[in-house]
């Protein structure tokens, strides 16, 4: 049994600071989880860039843990949860390096942050754990979607600890420059269907005064709208200061973020928008955010429309990235359709897990 010991990072005002160098080390162990789960480095993110999200904790508290092996992190936990105090969900999440594994590191991470939620009555807990593919038998979502290895160490980790699959989540990848005869063949057939009941806006970080309370609409719709199985995820909402304060302090981070929003015009608010976020360099790929089309504007092709918009306009602005990331349910055949229309190949799935108490 390897000797460690686990402690509660404080999460720095800043990275300028000497007590930013735990924060900067679990960003690490983050990264190497992440590129050792998916095989390559494309998901990783710097310190600078995870720290504007983890100073939210007015509207998404964060706890984070870490555990040190002579003096070294070699693991971080992750527990989050709704400001609301009778809020039932917690979300989870355990990475250990692939080198520290199977010496009780993971399993002592997990029970404090099992701990966390029992004391704070957050009976639902889900977690979204990156399973490789593997030989041998199956676990199938309960989807119908989708499965992972059974043999998988995370997976028999979860189960062992009273979890059940609820969703396998796709991770997939988009060459840039994207095929010009494809874009524009996704392009005609989008806007064709779309006519001229819709007109597409783009901006670059900020959103326009005119479409924050559309913008905080579209954000907690996504919470509701998007397919979430059996895990059924709570609702978050936003209003329009939490999207000025969410923007205000995305000014620290180095990322870019790029939306195309579709406005309705007999009523002039937003049906939809994309989001691409950028990193500073551009031998690192872009991450595709949230997407969303309005329930009662759908059947328009707008999901296809907004896309390919700010693909162009990401290529117009900041040419050069390598490629586009993004995630979505394997259930979710509309938007996966819309993605592979348009060029992207799956890389890898994790699994969605919930387990009421």
């Amino acid at each position: 049994m390897t000797d460690f010991t686990i402690e509660e990072i404080t999460i720095p005002a800043t990275l300028d600071t000497p007590d930013a160098a735990d924060f900067i080390a679990t960003a690490e162990v983050r990264n190497a989880v992440e590129a050792a789960g998916y095989g390559t480095d494309d998901l990783a993110f710097s310190a600078a860039e995870l720290l504007p999200d983890w100073l939210d904790q007015e509207y998404q508290p964060k706890r984070l843990l870490a555990a040190r092996v002579d003096g070294r992190i070699v693991a971080h936990a992750v527990y989050e949860t709704q400001p609301d105090e009778d809020a039932g969900t917690a979300w989870l999440d355990v990475k250990v390096l692939p080198e520290f594994r199977r010496r009780g590191i993971g399993a002592a991470l997990a029970d404090r942050l099992e701990a966390i939620a029992d004391f704070e009555g957050r009976g639902k807990r889900i977690v979204y754990a990156v399973s490789r593919d593997g030989s041998g038998a199956r676990l199938p979502s309960p989807t119908g979607f989708g499965s992972v290895p059974r043999a998988n160490d995370e997976v028999r980790f979860l189960l062992g600890r009273g979890y059940a699959l609820e969703q396998v989540e796709r991770g997939s990848r988009l060459a840039l420059p994207p095929d010009p005869d494809d874009l524009a063949r996704c392009q005609d057939s989008a806007a064709s269907a779309a006519g001229p009941d819709y007109v597409e806006h783009f901006w670059i970080d900020h959103t326009p005064e005119r479409w924050r309370r559309d913008m905080a609409l579209l954000y907690t719709r996504m919470s509701t709208e998007a397919p979430t199985a059996g895990l059924e995820e709570p609702e978050d909402v936003w209003t329009v200061e939490r999207l000025a304060l969410h923007e205000r302090r995305r000014e620290s981070s180095p990322r870019i973020q790029f939306v195309a929003a579709v406005e309705h015009r007999a009523t002039g608010r937003l049906a939809g928008f994309t989001e691409l976020s950028a990193p500073a360099e551009l031998t690192r790929p872009v991450s595709q955010e949230d997407t969303i089309v309005l329930e009662e504007h759908r059947g328009h092709r707008l999901g296809m429309l907004l896309k390919v918009a700010n693909l162009r306009h990401l290529e117009r602005v900041r040419p050069g990235h390598p490629a586009i990331i993004t995630f979505n349910a394997e259930e979710n055949r509309h938007m996966l359709d819309v993605n592979e229309a348009v060029g992207f190949r799956p890389i890898g799935y994790e699994g969605a897990w919930l387990r009421v108490v």
